[in-house]
């Protein structure tokens, strides 16, 4: 089949490394020299026209913002505009279902079929291929695209796009809001007299370790803010997350308060820094 990608960035580059590598035909847009370099000598075709991803049996989406994804594909001069009747929309983005819904609608009426393949985790665990993947809307393209799914990443198959926007929405609702909980408890042990290291070590053989902590704790205590996932786009998933909540009929409270902290980042300046920098907020009063 023939792969095209848009949104190759800290999420979208491995997944697309991670189809050259199961043998399949890609063609890629990007306007950053170094990422076209790579994919060139990976075998991928780097276009100079977003236009010409449409030459595709597969568009695969993975942008940070909904509205970018929108602006890609719909209208008259978008994507699905030009793609062939049968084609698949793989869409890996994180997104709320209501945008889902949007686009599932627009590419069935275009006679496309749209999959929602929202991605999970880190950058380096998806260049293993070992990222969730959360699926959901048309299960004909499913059932055909699962062979390769398998092959770059772990897929699991929820039905509907309401579903596999959910999953993730609520993993980062709790993971970004969990990130705040772990720099103030860190900063409190601290200020107990702590060690940082040695409180963390202990910490993580607590009823509290979590991924974040494993993960993240130690760049905390290193000041390592390089954005793996940045607080702009956490916050942007927390809205998105408590939006789809209040829809639902229930506050998410707690990830309300998340949300306050990685809203506080953006206006202190460090919105393109990994969420850990949410560390350096957080002071005694």
């Amino acid at each position: 089949m023939k792969f095209s990608f848009l949104g190759v960035g800290n999420m979208g580059e491995p997944l697309a490394m991670n189809l050259l590598k199961a043998g399949e035909e890609l063609r890629v847009y990007t306007r950053r020299a170094d990422c076209a370099g790579r994919f060139r000598a990976a075998g991928a075709t780097v276009v100079g026209e977003q236009a010409e991803l449409a030459d595709c049996d597969v568009l695969c989406t993975c942008l940070p913002q909904p509205e970018q994804i929108l602006a890609a594909v719909m209208g008259e001069s978008g994507l699905y505009r030009r793609m062939r009747p049968g084609d698949i929309h793989l869409e890996f983005s994180t997104i709320d279902p209501a945008t889902a819904h949007t686009m599932a609608d627009a590419a069935r009426a275009c006679d496309l079929e749209y999959i929602q393949a929202t991605v999970s985790k880190t950058p380096a665990i998806a260049a293993e291929g070992h990222a969730p993947l959360f699926l959901g809307g048309s299960a004909k393209a499913i059932e055909k695209l699962w062979p390769v799914l398998k092959k770059i990443a772990i897929p699991y198959d929820l039905k509907t796009v309401d579903a596999a926007c959910a999953v993730k929405l609520v993993s980062n609702l709790i993971g970004m809001t969990n990130v705040a909980l772990v720099a103030e408890g860190l900063r409190i042990g601290q200020a107990a007299g702590v060690d940082g290291e040695k409180l963390l070590e202990l910490l993580l053989d607590t009823g509290c370790a979590s991924f974040q902590m494993k993960t993240r704790g130690p760049w905390m205590l290193a000041d390592d803010y390089k954005a793996r996932f940045s607080i702009d786009i956490a916050a942007k998933d927390l809205r998105l997350g408590c939006a789809m909540a209040r829809e639902l009929g229930y506050e998410p409270k707690l990830m309300e308060q998340g949300l306050k902290y990685l809203e506080m980042g953006h206006a202190r300046g460090i919105g393109e820094e990994d969420v850990c920098a949410l560390y350096k907020l957080i002071h005694k009063e």
